[in-house]
Parts: C-alpha cells; sequence; structure tokens
C-alpha cells in the first residue's frame, strides 16, 4: 500500500492528474494570497471556495477532512484562543474575563491568523493527498532541479508515513512477544522504552541502507538520466501554473498600494 510511504491517496481525478509542478505552484500562490492579501476575508474564501472544493474535486475529502480534524483543528483552535486573550491590541472590550480582556481587534487578529495556518497547512495536505512523492521528484529533476535537493524534498514529505509505519509494525512485533501496551498511564509510560528504542535505531540503520542505495543507483552520477515514465505536461498545466502568478502578483500589489 502506498499510504504506508506516503500520504498519497491514488484516485483518478481531475486534481491527480495534473503536473506536480503545477500542484506545488498552487500551494504557494495560495499561501501567498493569503498572507499579502489586504482584506482579512480572502483567507476564509480561499479555504471555503478553493481548497475544500479541490478535495471535493479530487476525490479525497474524505481523508482531508480527517487529516484537518485530526492534525490542524486543535492546533488552529489553540491559536485563536491564545492570540484573541493576549494580543495587545485596543479596541472595543467583547468581553472580560478575571484579569484578561478580549477586545474586538485581537479577535479579528486572530481569526485572521488562524485562518492563515489553515491555508497554509491544508493547501500542503492538498499536495500530500493527491501526488506520490516519486512523481514529485520525478518532474522536478526533469525540469533541471538538482537531484539531492529534490531528494531532501521527497525524503521530508515521506518522514511522517514512514515513521507511523515502522512503529506500528514494532508496536505488533512487541505484542506479539508479550508487551502490554494498553491500560492506563503507568502501563503506556512502561511500554514506551521498548518501542522507542527499536524504532530509533531500525531508522539510523535505514539512513545507511538508503545511502547504499543510492549510491547503487548512482544518484551522485554527472550522467544524464533518463526516466521510465513521462509526466504529462498539459497545456491547460501551464495555463493554472500562469494564473497562479498572476494572483500572487495582483494581490502583492494590491498589500502594497493599500
Amino acid at each position: 500500500m502506498t499510504e504506508q510511504l506516503s500520504f498519497y491517496i491514488d484516485r483518478h481525478s481531475a486534481v491527480h492528474n495534473l503536473n506536480p509542478l503545477t500542484k506545488v505552484m498552487m500551494v504557494f500562490a495560495f499561501i501567498l494570497v493569503a498572507f499579502s492579501a489586504p482584506w482579512f476575508w480572502i483567507p476564509t474564501l480561499l479555504i471555503l471556495a478553493v481548497i475544500i472544493p479541490l478535495s471535493f474535486l479530487g476525490s479525497i475529502q474524505r481523508e482531508y477532512f480527517n487529516t484537518t480534524r485530526r492534525l490542524l483543528l486543535p492546533v488552529v483552535g489553540f491559536l485563536f484562543v491564545m492570540q484573541s486573550i493576549f494580543h495587545p491590541d485596543q479596541g472595543p472590550i467583547l468581553f472580560e474575563f478575571w484579569m484578561l480582556d478580549v477586545s474586538l481587534g485581537s479577535v479579528r487578529f486572530a481569526y485572521l491568523t488562524s485562518t492563515r495556518i489553515f491555508v497554509m497547512v491544508s493547501a500542503f495536505i492538498l499536495l500530500l493527498l493527491t501526488t506520490h512523492p516519486s512523481v514529485l521528484m520525478s518532474d522536478l529533476t526533469r525540469r533541471g532541479l538538482s537531484g539531492a535537493f529534490a531528494y531532501v524534498i521527497t525524503s521530508t514529505l515521506q518522514i511522517l508515513p514512514q515513521m507511523r509505519a515502522k512503529a506500528n509494525t514494532i508496536i505488533d512485533a512487541q505484542r506479539s512477544r508479550g508487551l502490554d501496551t494498553e491500560g492506563g498511564y503507568r502501563k503506556r509510560v512502561k511500554a514506551l522504552l521498548p518501542l522507542v528504542g527499536p524504532l530509533v535505531f531500525g531508522s539510523l540503520v535505514e539512513v545507511e541502507e538508503r545511502a547504499i542505495a543510492i549510491e547503487a543507483r548512482a544518484f551522485t552520477s554527472p550522467v544524464k538520466k533518463t526516466f521510465l515514465h513521462e509526466i504529462p505536461d498539459t497545456p491547460a498545466d501551464r495555463t493554472i501554473r500562469w494564473a497562479c502568478v498572476v494572483l500572487t502578483v495582483l494581490s502583492l500589489g494590491l498589500n502594497l498600494w493599500l
């Protein structure tokens, strides 16, 4: 299953068929527009009118909502509460709690910051769910990006899924040997060391194995490499990339002008 190696969900959709570079430029365009737009409602508009519809268009709405609910919403909610309480903004007081004053300006700032973070992370989630790391690496390398740099990007995208898969394998192996990983807090803490040790040492061994595999495949060879699969780059992809550039420049220009 590719799920163990990456967050990628294999589906046949218009979003999956886009060129990887197009999706990368869309992600950075969303982020730059969200952080540079002069109006506070722009990030919300991006979430409701662009990112969420793209998840449905890519047929990964279930995985997208599950990931954002578990990973993103707790962080964004905590950030909103902290910014609302502690941001030093002078304005109409909405309510007072003990020695803390929550003003309209602080709530507005907290909302803007939270929605911007939501746009940034959820856009990357959308990219990871619809783009296989190997396809992204092949396309970036084919366009002239350094192979080492492309490998760093790809391996970074695969760290969390691979660590999760390795941890699940270790947990199953230790359970088969009689280790009790269920129960109360003390039992879980006691079982932590037998799980962390193999995970850390196994990761170190895996790094050495990857280095040997890379050298065996002539990763550092200066000879121009060929690719087994040709990644399509359609006129629609090029149009979307130019639209991302135009929207980003327009947002930056409006921010400077206003």
